[in-house]
């Protein structure tokens, strides 16, 4: 027996409307992806930051330290 029209555009209705959830879902797993590479980036940059940071505070710490015993003739 042969399937009706409407039978076969709900078909063909429904197939779409899968492959678009389908795409939507790759879509959004595209999406976060991204997010998340731009989260991991950023906290790598921060740290970074935060570790250049800590070292020229460092550094300028011993050569103040450096300076004040040079200039200090009890030594």
């Amino acid at each position: 027996m042969a399937k009706s029209t409407k039978s076969k555009a709900e078909e063909v209705f429904t197939a779409t409307q899968r492959k678009d959830e389908r795409d939507r879902m790759e879509k959004e797993k595209a999406r976060q992806a991204r997010s998340d590479k731009s989260a991991r980036l950023k906290a790598l940059r921060l740290g970074k930051q935060a570790f250049d940071l800590k070292a020229l505070e460092t550094k300028a710490a011993e050569d103040l330290a450096k300076k004040n015993r040079a200039a200090s003739p009890n030594s």
